[in-house]
């Protein structure tokens, strides 16, 4: 007795053949890769009548390609959008699709500080950009949630288009050790810009803001000394810490030549921003597109003011917790912090090789 046909057959061009018990039907579907990768759409093939065959007496056949069916996510009905049944819509970072341009990338260019030296003046001056687009939020990956992983903070990013240029700012990685190298890893092209301001100034800022979230706080003479008396200053405070700029930026050296570190005078983006600005975009590397006539000056708040926004195209300024009106400070405290912060000073301006004049 002759041994019954085999059912199914593997071709060499990658097709796997199955035939059916009555032979009037062929399915064929694509073999898994060996890697992995995922399967490929099933292929229905029709067969003429028993009637017809090859030279080898085989029935011969003639393949016809039928669409596979459409899989529907458990879940997922008509009431369900396309975009939360997962069907058709792109991952994060997916190449553009129609109503959705762009692709999501990971930062090229960070602010990382300082806080309370206008970093959030320099985001919102940026934006207006046509070759920027920035995260609006501060996302503290590389301090605060680095264990989310890469793709993670990729998903927060805006949509850029090939020309454009992705950035985010969190004030608080200049201080945070473990930043420059996460960044490195990330991309040692990263550019860095970090806005610094008198750090004597940027310490009462920093008081007056934590006060008018903690009103029952020591008072800031109480929190800046270990002994005043001995002029001990205490450097454990943050808001004491954060200015000590030559300190941290060593760290940042071992990683990032300074030729990728852009330094903007807090003071000179009130006074100047134009001028600020026009030195953020050569860094980058885009075009000048933000003068002057961007900017006017609000004497309510003392800060300069967009004239359009990037989203209404109306005047803008930043919100109330900018520009509050400082705590008054012992001018004796005052001069004892400028004594503190000197040498450091110094050492900052001799290092990035520009003086901000703090003195």
């Amino acid at each position: 007795m002759a041994a019954p046909p085999a059912l199914s057959e593997d071709r060499s061009d990658g097709y796997r053949v199955a035939h059916s018990p009555r032979g009037l039907m062929v399915q064929a579907e694509r073999l898994r890769h060996r890697a992995g990768a995922s399967r490929g759409p099933a292929v229905t093939l029709a067969a003429p009548s028993p009637g017809c065959r090859s030279r080898t007496g085989a029935a011969h056949t003639t393949l016809v390609p039928v669409p596979a069916p459409r899989r529907r996510l458990r879940g997922c009905g008509r009431r369900h959008s396309r975009s939360s049944c997962g069907d058709g819509a792109p991952p994060a970072g997916s190449a553009p699709g129609p109503g959705r341009p762009g692709t999501k990338r990971l930062p090229r260019a960070i602010v990382v500080g300082v806080k309370k030296g206008g970093t959030r003046a320099v985001l919102e001056f940026i934006r207006v950009h046509p070759e920027v687009r920035a995260l609006g939020t501060e996302p503290h990956f590389f301090d605060r949630n680095y264990h989310r992983g890469l793709e993670w903070y990729r998903s927060l990013m805006p949509r850029t288009l090939d020309s454009q240029i992705t950035v985010e700012k969190t004030p608080s990685y200049f201080v945070t050790k473990e930043a420059p190298r996460r960044i490195f890893n990330m991309s040692r092209d990263t550019k860095l810009i970090v806005v610094v301001r008198n750090p004597v100034t940027r310490a009462i800022s920093d008081y007056t803001q934590t006060l008018s979230k903690k009103p029952d706080i020591p008072t800031f003479e109480g929190l800046t000394f270990r002994n005043r008396s001995l002029g001990l200053v205490d450097t454990s405070w943050n808001a004491i810490r954060i200015g000590m700029y030559a300190v941290h930026l060593e760290s940042w050296l071992q990683y990032f030549p300074l030729s990728q570190i852009h330094f903007v005078s807090g003071e000179k983006l009130i006074t100047d921003p134009a001028g600020e600005m026009g030195k953020v975009q050569d860094f980058l590397g885009i075009k000048r597109v933000i003068t002057d006539k961007h900017f006017y000056f609000n004497k309510t708040k003392g800060f300069p003011c967009l004239k359009k926004s990037e989203s209404s195209g109306l005047p803008r300024c930043l919100g109330k917790s900018k520009g509050r009106t400082h705590v008054q400070i012992d001018p004796e405290v005052i001069e004892q912090l400028r004594d503190f912060y000197r040498p450091y000073n110094i050492k900052f301006y001799e290092t990035v090789g520009q003086d901000f004049r703090w003195e």
